[in-house]
């Protein structure tokens, strides 16, 4: 009996230990979701989404050290297969919704060129690196880590996506 209560106890600290890290970094979670999805309830539920692949995959993380970068890794991937799901069409009635991420200031060009309707039109390798890097205020180690590439390819990434920025703002002032 005594061997049963201490697996018990073993489960529940652990289940414990995993979502008092989850919560400690949910603020964070829910910011680069919202960036994404531009709704607070989609953000909600890709949480939710999150806390559930991460718990079910928990044995798959391999460095506790990376548990904050393989689950901002999995809630990037479940935002991603939500907009596939939804092959990114937006209902008209939502079209002139304000669509900032709580706590972030609209970024807009002198011209009035919206920056986030640009970066939708962005490819998503780059989109993933000015999102992490100038929303979220990530450095390029970090990116390196949550997108599992190489810091020089976040570096030509990076580069490339304010280059393709810069040409597009161009064209329309």
């Amino acid at each position: 009996m005594r061997i049963e209560e201490t697996e018990q106890q073993s489960c529940v600290s652990e289940e414990e230990r995993f979502f008092e890290r989850i919560d400690g970094q949910s603020a964070k979670l829910y910011s680069i979701a919202y960036s994404y999805l531009r709704s607070d309830a989609d953000a909600l539920e890709m949480l939710q989404e999150t806390t559930y692949r991460a718990w079910s995959k928990r044995t798959s993380l391999k460095d506790e050290k990376m548990f904050h970068s393989w689950v901002i890794r999995i809630l990037i991937n479940c935002c991603m297969d939500e907009l596939r799901r939804r092959k990114r069409v937006i209902p008209v009635e939502r079209a002139g919704e304000d669509r900032r991420a709580p706590g972030t200031d609209e970024m807009q060009s002198s011209n009035g060129l919206d920056l986030e309707q640009a970066l939708e039109h962005m490819p998503r390798k780059y989109r993933h690196v000015l999102v992490l890097r100038f929303y979220h205020d990530m450095t390029l180690t970090e990116i390196a880590q949550i997108l599992n590439k190489p810091e020089s390819t976040i570096k030509s990434r990076l580069y490339r996506a304010l280059k393709r920025m810069k040409l597009q703002l161009e064209r329309h002032s």
